[in-house]
C-alpha cells in the first residue's frame, strides 16, 4: 500500500476538495505547495510557514544535490530535520531544469553545467529517484522531459514518449516504502497527446499524478484544454497536482476542473519586487500614494503583516531595500495564497464553489482596474 493516499470528501460538479494522506500529516486539497527551492521558502522560516497555513512545502532535487548535497541532507535528518519542517514534504524530479536549462539530453537522461560552479552534472530517471530517497520527501517526482511553448507536434510527442520510457524506469528503480512516487503527464497542449499520455502514466499504476508542461508560455484557454483532456483519463481515487501553476485566476480554472495540489514560487517572487497580491487585486506597495498610508495592505487580511504594519512602512522597507520588507510581503502574500485555497475547499464542501470563484475574480478585477 503506498504511504500516501487520496480520500475524497465532497464535490460540487467537477471542483472537489478531499485529504491527502501522507507520513508526516494530512493536506486538505486543493492546497498550494509554498516552494523551498534549496530547503527554505524564500525569505521565511517554518514559524511564518505555519502561521501562514502552509501545510506542505515543496523543494528542489537538482539544488539540493549540487549544495549540499543528498548525502548531507540525509546525515541531517532528510529534508524534515534538516530544514525543521515538520510537515509533508514533495521533491521535484529536476525535469523543470531540462527546461530552463538546456541542458545535452539524450535517452539515457541530462547533463548539465552545475549552475553554482559550471562542472558537469549527470542526471538519469534512476539518479533522480536515487537523489530523491536521500532526500526523503513524503512525494517524489519522476524525471520528466518539459519542453517551452509553442512547439511542433512532432517535439511534444518526442518529449511526451521520453517521459513515459522515463516513469518506468523510475518505477523500477524506487525502493522507499515511506515515500510515495508520482507520474507526470506531458503532451503540450494537444489534447489528443495529452488524453495519451494521461491514459498512459495512469496504466502504470503511480500513487498520485503531476499535470506537468503547463505555465510554459500557453494561453490560459490552452492550458483548459490541455486539462480537459487530462482529466477524464486520471484516476478519481489519487491526487491531481498541476506543476507550476500559482496565480488566484489560473488555480481557481484549474479547481473547478478537479485538480488538488498547486505550487508556484510567485508568491514570494513578487514580494521581493514590492508585489502585492490580494483580494483587493495584485498591485505595488512602492506606489508614491502609499508614502503616508497608514491602512493594511487589505483590512480584511489576518495575516501578521496586515495586523501589524501599514502600507507606509512596507512601502518604506522596500524602496529602501530592507530586508524586512521582502519577509513581510512574503508571509502576507502566502497567506493570501493559502487563504484563497482553503476558502475553495470550504466553498465546494458547501457546493458554493462557482459563487466563490466568481465573486473573488470580480473583486480581484474591479479593484485593479480602480
Amino acid at each position: 500500500m503506498s504511504p500516501v493516499r487520496f480520500e475524497m470528501l465532497a464535490t460540487d460538479g467537477s471542483a472537489r476538495t478531499g485529504r491527502l494522506h501522507t507520513p508526516h500529516g494530512v493536506v486538505t486539497t486543493p492546497a498550494f505547495m509554498p516552494v523551498g527551492t534549496r530547503g527554505t521558502v524564500r525569505n521565511v522560516g517554518v514559524d511564518d510557514l505555519d502561521a501562514v497555513g502552509a501545510k506542505m512545502v515543496l523543494a528542489n532535487t537538482y539544488h539540493l544535490m549540487l549544495r549540499p548535497g543528498a548525502d548531507v541532507v540525509a546525515s541531517l535528518g532528510g529534508l524534515h530535520g534538516f530544514s525543521g519542517w515538520e510537515g509533508p514534504m514533495l521533491t521535484d524530479s529536476g525535469g523543470y531544469q531540462v527546461f530552463s536549462l538546456d541542458p545535452d539530453l539524450d535517452e539515457e537522461g541530462v547533463t548539465f553545467a552545475s549552475t553554482y560552479d559550471g562542472s558537469a552534472v549527470r542526471l538519469t530517471p534512476e539518479d533522480a529517484v536515487a537523489v530523491q530517497e536521500q532526500l526523503g520527501a513524503d512525494v517524489a517526482m519522476v524525471l520528466d522531459h518539459l519542453v517551452g511553448l509553442p512547439a511542433s507536434p512532432a517535439v511534444v510527442r518526442d518529449a511526451m514518449e521520453r517521459t513515459l520510457r522515463w516513469s518506468e524506469r523510475a518505477l523500477g528503480a524506487h525502493s522507499r516504502s515511506d515515500q510515495a512516487l508520482f507520474g507526470i503527464v506531458q503532451g503540450g497542449t494537444d489534447p489528443d497527446l495529452r488524453a495519451e499520455s494521461a491514459r498512459r502514466t495512469a496504466a502504470l499504476g503511480f500513487a498520485g499524478f503531476g499535470i506537468g508542461g503547463l505555465s510554459v508560455g500557453e494561453s490560459a484557454a490552452e492550458r483548459a484544454v490541455a486539462l480537459d483532456a487530462v482529466l477524464p483519463e486520471l484516476p478519481t481515487t489519487t491526487v491531481r497536482y498541476v506543476m507550476g501553476l500559482g496565480d488566484t485566476e489560473g488555480v481557481l480554472d484549474a479547481v473547478e476542473r478537479g485538480c488538488d495540489l498547486f505550487d508556484c514560487v510567485w508568491p514570494t517572487r513578487l514580494a521581493r519586487h514590492g508585489k502585492v497580491l490580494s483580494r483587493l487585486g495584485d498591485y505595488s506597495i512602492r506606489r508614491a500614494e502609499f508614502k503616508a498610508d497608514s491602512g493594511p495592505i487589505d483590512p480584511e487580511c489576518g495575516c501578521f503583516t496586515c495586523t501589524t504594519h501599514s502600507r507606509g512602512y512596507l512601502r518604506h522597507l522596500n524602496v529602501t531595500g530592507e530586508l524586512l520588507g521582502h519577509r513581510l510581503l512574503s508571509i502576507h502574500n502566502l497567506f493570501y495564497t493559502l487563504a484563497v485555497l482553503a476558502d475553495a475547499a470550504a466553498a465546494i464542501a458547501s457546493g458554493r464553489f462557482s459563487d466563490f470563484r466568481g465573486e473573488l475574480v470580480r473583486s480581484r478585477a474591479s479593484r485593479a482596474s480602480e
